[in-house]
């Protein structure tokens, strides 16, 4: 089945005129020559890379946090799994300023960013949100936190202006959608997907359904028959079908043990040991019972809690995450609550109850929140991890077969190299007994390597089709399939592909042209000046058996 979804807004002004004139009301105007909308990992990323271009720039950020989940609590680098020499630019320098603002304190790192190994490249996120920030002002870029896309107006193909739900309107004349949920190219017109393409629709051997779990031995119907909390669902599934639904989304906590910066744990506002009925049925019937939580260690004496993709329960809500690209303001924030109830509630369930080996119930009770981190959400994130959002249909779709054989690409714009990887997508149980984790793509790495296979993202992938839209670009919804996407989906990849866009956006917004009509080689050279990697590395010696 297709599960392609084409959004077509309707472009409108933004605010009533009379006799040709504005009302008293007129909304508060500003311009740019790049206007990029979120300020994810990608979004700063571009606008720096713009800023640095001589563009004037403006970041929109429809929240209060800038950073998205690298000052969000996301602190355990996935660069460790990528071949980190092809990683350059404005990646490589945020990380050696953060690795220079520990040591102007004095602190160590068990890790040198100059030596491009798999060490893991932790950080902690106040650091994290400290370097961000001094990029962006030292670059003059204009953020504008609290701005919610209300609207777009286009003339033909061309955004000329984005309207925002506080009654401004910013002017550009080249745009980033830098989001995570892929707001802006939906909003100006722009073809999308969400969701998994079944497995012939493309000729992808990793996609649509997935049972690559092995079955848990127990039920997942309550007495009457109804499906137990956390099981998503009791319908027939056939591997390799198509869907709408996104993998596991979660937060990524900032933990400590340090009692002078612990803070316990808030209790979630309701608690029914009921809901986590199916993890004391897998606990009882799992015969080596693991901690189900993520645990990295980090500077400070902190830890990054993460979703852990092989486990069978996890910090992850299955299934949480869907419908939340396409819902509003509200939706999104019901749905963000609900995540963070799940986990308070699973938090409160794994330290207390009886199901739980004893020796884990203690351990984690040892965890709380970081005194030092997020004051004003309360130590809490304020970044959900949105792992997946809106895919664009652009001017070239990306698929498995360009992530693992056919990676050379004329218009190459960034290397990628994560593995393709995917976490759960649903919870199902089985009428005949048992219940199944579903959708996990296990990470596909080269072999005997810790990385997947290096290839080379073509500027097409982030360009839209000329006819729908000509000067806007979308480093984070990129067009591709699920399958592909699952190894472009993490902030190395992205904040190279945003670095990318922001030069091109400030190149075509000062030529004046189309984004699909920059010259590549104009391209291609400016992003080599800003020591972006944009060729493949040469091939690696066969390791070592002990490697």
């Amino acid at each position: 089945m297709n599960w392609i979804s084409t959004l077509r807004a309707t472009a409108f002004l933004g605010f009533l005129t009379v006799g040709g004139g504005l009302t008293a009301e007129e909304p508060r105007r500003e311009s740019a020559d790049v206007l990029v909308y979120g300020a994810t990992p990608a979004g700063v990323c571009a606008a720096v890379a713009a800023a640095r271009e001589g563009a004037d720039v403006l970041l929109l950020e429809p929240t209060a946090h800038i950073g998205g989940v690298n000052t969000g609590g996301l602190s355990f680098s996935d660069s460790n799994q990528t071949v980190r020499a092809a990683l350059g630019g404005l990646f490589e320098e945020w990380h050696l300023r953060i690795q220079k603002d520990y040591a102007d304190r004095r602190v160590k790192l068990p890790y040198d960013v100059h030596v491009k190994d798999h060490s893991p490249w932790t950080y902690e996120p106040h650091v994290a949100a400290r370097v961000t920030d001094a990029m962006l002002r030292e670059a003059g870029v204009e953020v504008r936190p609290e701005r919610r896309l209300a609207g777009v107006d286009k003339e033909g193909a061309t955004i000329r202006r984005v309207r925002t739900a506080d009654d401004s309107v910013f002017e550009a004349k080249t745009f980033i959608d830098a989001t995570y949920e892929g707001d802006l190219i939906a909003a100006a017109g722009v073809s999308w997907t969400i969701g998994r393409e079944g497995r012939d629709e493309l000729g992808e051997s990793l996609a649509g359904v997935r049972f690559s779990k092995p079955l848990m031995p127990f039920s997942g119907f309550d007495d009457e028959g109804r499906l137990l909390p956390l099981v998503t669902t009791r319908d027939v599934f056939k591997e390799g079908d198509g869907d709408r639904g996104v993998m596991i989304y979660s937060f990524r906590l900032c933990l400590t043990k340090k009692p002078e910066n612990r803070v316990p744990f808030p209790s979630p506002t309701r608690y029914d040991p009921a809901r986590f009925e199916s993890v004391r049925r897998y606990l009882a019937t799992e015969r080596k019972p693991i901690l189900l939580w993520d645990l990295y260690p980090l500077p400070g004496e902190k830890f990054d809690a993460n979703n852990g993709i092989g486990k069978q329960f996890s910090m992850g809500l299955i299934a949480g995450g869907n419908g939340w690209s396409e819902a509003d303001a509200a939706g999104r924030a019901t749905i963000w609550e609900a995540h963070k109830q799940y986990i308070l509630e699973f938090y409160q369930f794994l330290t207390t109850d009886p199901a739980v080996p004893p020796r884990f119930r203690a351990e984690l009770a040892e965890y709380g929140l970081c005194r030092d981190e997020f004051p004003e959400s309360g130590h809490w994130s304020p970044q959900l991890y949105v792992r997946e959002g809106r895919r664009m249909r652009g001017a070239y779709f990306l698929t498995e077969r360009d992530v693992l054989t056919d990676t050379a690409k004329p218009d190459s714009i960034a290397v990628s190299s994560f593995p393709i990887d995917s976490h759960d997508c649903r919870r199902i149980a089985r009428e005949g007994g048992g219940v199944l984790s579903e959708g996990t793509i296990f990470p596909v790495r080269m072999a005997g390597r810790r990385h997947g296979t290096p290839m080379q993202v073509p500027y097409r992938a982030i360009t839209p089709r000329p006819e729908e839209c000509a000067n806007l670009l979308a480093p984070v919804a990129v067009s591709a399939s699920h399958v592909a996407y699952s190894s472009i989906r993490v902030e190395p990849t992205w904040m190279t592909l945003g670095q990318s866009a922001g030069i091109a956006a400030a190149l075509a917004a000062k030529a004046g042209c189309d984004v699909q009509a920059l010259p590549y080689p104009t391209l291609r050279a400016a992003l080599i000046r800003r020591n972006q990697v944009l060729d493949l590395p040469e091939p690696l010696p066969n390791p070592r058996p002990s490697e």
